[in-house]
């Protein structure tokens, strides 16, 4: 746990006190120390006086030990031996002959009973789930803790949940559940397990967050809580630290049916220094290859090669930019994965081929469970080997999923790792080329026949593990696996893409991750906006929803809704179930398609933006997708910043729009925004807090640049985001009350591990002040050659200046031309023609 390694691994010099039974260490020098109670234990965590966590504060504390069953065969033995032994050992009723009796030395005196087991209660040794039963062999092994948090009323994280992003208390219900399940057309606004989980909460108040990480893969329940400390023993201390009074406080109860107590106290104290300290601890989001950020059109299932060449042909016809082509479990031979149906998929290189020409790539789904078939050569080599999960009595364990009877490979076998690795080889999954990738779906693992529709927790893993005690790493594993595949197949060089639908802790180094089978409903699109705030929080930056809805089909406006909404998250994938209607987006009335078509055009405008974005969370561990501010108390459900700079609104059913008091934020359409409900034709940007009413229209979305920022943009509609390289870049300035800005621009190939074994990428810093744009060098590590240049500087909040004058790296300087939108206060700058990798100023006098 980390309390004892905090106190085993202390020095002298930490401890600041000591009396009987207490211990105060000293905790570094942000003026943290950590008293340590003995009897009864306790925790109690202060910045200087003021009491931030007190652990086990109300006694909750479980640990339960591994047991053996008296009734076993084994004991049965065991003690039928301990009878004949101690005949032997006691002392004989008489003897022959005179003296006392001869000491038992063979036997030495035998220790004292152990304490003795508590009474056998139902379910000790075994628990029934409507028809499975499931065995527990050592018995009831739950470990559980609480933590007070004073002050604290807002609790964040724990993902997945289809719940806001503020965690509901759930005092007279379920707590929050996370155990990795396949549910079916899962429920909104409620606490039951989802598809992943990561055992991370983040406690925030004014100026302090602080998070708790519960190492944990078994199944985990989180309890929520709010009391007042005041009214409570705890309070008591709280008293004493921090002067009496009434504090509202959350309090939090951790509980896991196996594993050990293993907690990390995340100290912040902001909230981007505790993902960031989450992010040393299971690592940052893997930087994602430039494509897999475009826009990625999928269902179940394009039928065959002509239907994925005529939807790649419609988004060309249409003008519409696409990325990536998806196809899933229809496409391989009877749901043998690593295989193509010969029928519909006979010439597959042909077909990757074709769509890397045009700059496009292909995802085929490749899932965890394997097709029992003596003749299907990935099922035959895995039993050969005896990489598969086995059953409690030491079988291979098969369930029931798509391919009909399946055997699930043992992931958290290293070999079996390595060998599911050597199967994304070119000359292993015949057909591939590196414009195929990856997603593995099922990964929970899903198993239709188990309970809850997943494995049996007594199933066996590598060295003996029960998969009760690692459930929720399994579709980590997976992950893993595909993207270690990916990697290898290109020696090293390429950069993998792999969806995953289950993950855990850490499943942000593999890829990228969604919140699975949603329905075409309002409400659903709404809460894929906490769900994927939530999921940044908790480290995995790259997700999205599935845009239209996975379930039914969307009525045109809630689709274009969905379309505009998708844009602004960090995975932007459409996908249909089997039994819906086909919906590219040229299925729609013209109107309608001309609407997607500009939210797809503003997402490949925005990229770099994004790509920037990754690389800051990649480094730093700091959220692409978040909402509120650092110091905002109550952070609002709806809004969504990205890399400090863009806010939009989606627009789904009335909500309240917040804005943090002392900024400014730019329309990006200024002549719909206003204060009042009915608008006048000149609008002002005052500082918040305020009240703006924004008429909305389908065709538009309430978005903002917030002020003191630079957005990079590349404005030239192109097919893909490959043709998009060595395009001109635009920057938006966004000025402050002060008039100042600054920005970043992240450039690398998009696609290679170069920027980090080569030091092959540019990382450009913007900054405006007194009247000029520079343009440096944020880390002169980085060097690469771009044709990309400086088409157009727009400046929002700025007067009309007499000249514009460019100087370049050499010192050569240029007079620049320019606009002025005097109603608008909106300058635009012409073709500065500067590289965008070289240093530049722009003066405005």
């Amino acid at each position: 746990a980390a309390a004892a390694g905090a106190l085993g691994a202390h020095r002298e010099r930490d401890v600041t006190g000591r009396d009987e039974g207490t211990l105060e260490l000293s905790l570094g020098p942000g003026g943290h120390r950590l008293l340590v109670t003995e009897r009864p234990f306790r925790l109690d965590l202060l910045r200087q006086r003021e009491l931030l966590c007190s652990v086990n504060a109300r006694g909750l504390l479980v640990f339960e030990h591994q047991r053996r069953r008296r009734d076993s065969l084994a004991d049965k033995v065991s003690s039928v031996w301990d009878k004949i032994k101690s005949l032997f050992r006691r002392p004989l009723p008489f003897f022959w002959g005179g003296g006392p009796p001869i000491p038992d030395r063979i036997c030495p005196p035998q220790p004292a009973e152990s304490a003795a087991e508590p009474e056998e209660e139902p379910g000790m040794w075994e628990e029934t789930f409507k028809t499975h039963t499931d065995s527990k062999p050592y018995g009831p092994t739950s470990v559980g803790l609480d933590f007070s948090l004073p002050g604290f009323e807002h609790v964040y994280g724990i993902p997945e949940h289809a719940d806001n992003l503020r965690l509901r208390p759930t005092e007279g219900g379920d707590p929050y559940r996370l155990y990795n399940l396949d549910v079916f057309q899962y429920e909104l606004f409620n606490p039951m397990a989802l598809y992943g989980s990561v055992p991370l909460l983040l406690a925030h108040r004014p100026r302090l967050s602080l998070g708790i990480f519960w190492l944990n893969a078994a199944e985990t329940w989180v309890d929520i809580g709010s009391n007042t400390a005041g009214k409570t023993l705890f309070g008591k201390l709280l008293d004493y630290m921090q002067g009496g009074g009434e504090t509202p406080q959350t309090e939090v109860r951790w509980m896991s049916e196996s594993g050990v107590i293993d907690v990390f106290l995340l100290l912040g104290p902001r909230p981007h220094d505790v993902t960031a300290q989450y992010g040393r601890l299971t690592g940052t989001q893997a930087l994602p290859p430039l494509f897999s950020l475009g826009y990625h059109q999928s269902r179940w299932n394009y039928q065959d090669e002509a239907d994925v060449e005529a939807v790649e042909r419609g988004f060309e016809e249409h003008e519409l930019p696409m990325d990536v082509l998806w196809l899933d479990i229809e496409h391989a031979d009877g749901k043998r994965y690593f295989t193509w149906d010969p029928a519909k998929f006979p010439n597959p290189r042909r077909m990757l081929e074709h769509l890397a020409a045009r700059k496009r790539r292909l995802v085929s789904i490749v899932d965890p469970h394997i097709k029992v078939d003596a003749g299907y050569r990935v099922h035959a080599e895995l039993k050969a080997r005896g990489l598969f999960v086995k059953t409690k009595d030491g079988n291979d364990y098969e369930g029931w999923c798509w391919p009909g009877s399946s055997a699930y490979p043992d992931f958290t076998n290293p070999e079996m790792r390595e060998w599911w690795a050597s199967m994304f080889a070119f000359d292993q999954y015949e057909g591939s080329t590196e414009a195929l990738f990856t997603w593995n779906d099922m990964n929970e693992p899903s198993v239709f026949s188990g309970p809850e529709v997943t494995m049996h927790k007594d199933a066996r893993h590598f060295g003996g593990w029960e998969h009760r005690e690692l459930h929720n790493l399994y579709g980590l594993y997976v992950q893993r696996a595909t993207a270690e595949g990916q990697i290898r197949r290109s020696g090293g060089r390429l950069r993998p893409f792999v969806l995953g639908r289950a993950f855990f802790a850490g499943s942000q180094r593999y890829g990228a991750v969604w919140t699975g089978d949603n329905t075409a409903e309002w409400d659903h699109l709404r809460i894929s906006i906490p769900m994927c705030l939530s999921f940044g929080l908790a480290g995995l930056a790259f997700c999205g929803a599935d845009v239209g809805g996975f379930f039914q089909n969307p009525g045109p406006e809630l689709q274009v809704r969905w379309y505009q909404a998708g844009a602004f998250q960090p995975f932007f994938r459409a996908h249909a179930h089997l039994d819906t209607a086909r919906r590219e987006p040229w299925l729609l009335r013209p109107e309608h398609l001309q609407l997607v078509r500009a939210a797809l055009r503003r997402r490949y405008a925005l990229l770099p933006l994004w790509y920037t974005a990754f690389y800051r969370c990649h480094r730093q561990g700091i959220p692409v997708m978040r909402c509120g501010t650092p110091n905002t108390p109550n952070p609002p459900q709806k809004p969504q910043i990205y890399s400090k700079n863009p806010k939009s609104t989606p627009k789904t059913p009335p909500g309240i729009q917040h804005i943090p008091p002392g900024i400014v934020w730019h329309p990006k359409n200024p002549k719909s925004t206003s204060k009042t409900p009915n608008p006048p034709q000149k609008p002002t940007w005052d500082t918040a807090p305020q009240t703006l009413y924004v008429p909305v229209t389908l065709g538009t979305i309430p978005v903002f640049q917030r002020g003191g920022t630079v957005i990079p943009r590349q404005d030239r509609p192109r097919r893909s985001t490959e043709a998009m390289r060595g395009d001109p870049f635009t920057l938006y300035v966004a000025l402050s009350p002060q008039g100042t800005a600054e920005g970043e621009l992240y450039l690398d190939d998009g696609i290679s591990f170069d920027y980090a074994t080569k030091n092959q990428f540019l990382h450009r810093h913007f900054a405006f002040a007194n009247g000029t744009l520079t343009s440096s060098s944020a880390d002169p590590r980085g060097s690469m050659s771009t044709p990309a240049w400086l088409e157009r500087v727009v400046i929002l909040g700025m007067g009309r200046p007499e000249r514009a004058l460019l100087t370049t790296h050499d010192g050569s300087q240029t007079p620049l031309e320019f606009r002025h939108d005097p109603e608008h206060s909106v300058l635009t700058l012409r073709r500065p023609g500067v590289p965008i990798g070289e240093d530049w100023s722009i003066s405005l006098r």
